[in-house]
């Protein structure tokens, strides 16, 4: 049998995991990514547009079409950034509040389930494995001339 490789394993998990969400947003008239950018933006202060993107790893053009569909649907309003006049801020409308709180009950459900089947212990490396995944990546020395040459 030949070994699953790591980049598999959490391809293979997250995919089940937007299926899943996406199949529950579906019952609310969304999808996740429409629920991931309610839980992305600050429900008192709003969030500036351009620290969204980045804040939810996504580029500019696809976070631009979700926030027009989020606009059409009511559920956000663009306001001038008042520290910043060029700026714009994204914040929820009272609908958009209503519909984050019920992606955010079904991210928190997603998560007492699963932590409901593991141990501390397991819980505790999980965790560890995926900040040392995020460490090899973000130090940059992946694929460097040095690395691969082993």
């Amino acid at each position: 049998m030949q070994e699953i490789t790591i980049d598999y394993a959490l391809r293979a998990t997250w995919q089940s995991v937007a299926k899943m969400y996406n199949e529950e947003a579906k019952k609310f008239g969304a999808t996740m990514a429409v629920g991931f950018t309610l839980l992305s933006i600050d429900p008192k202060t709003g969030t500036p547009s351009t620290s969204l993107g980045p804040k939810m790893g996504m580029e500019a053009t696809s976070l631009s079409r979700i926030l027009k569909s989020m606009e059409e649907k009511g559920l956000i309003e663009r306001k001038p950034n008042p520290e910043d006049g060029r700026g714009v801020l994204i914040h929820l409308t009272d609908f958009g509040l209503e519909k984050r709180k019920d992606s955010k009950d079904v991210v928190l459900r997603f998560n007492e389930v699963v932590k409901d089947q593991l141990s501390k212990e397991q819980l505790k490396c999980f965790y560890e494995v995926m900040d040392t995944i995020n460490q090899v990546i973000s130090e940059k020395k992946l694929f460097t001339e040095d690395s691969t040459t082993n």
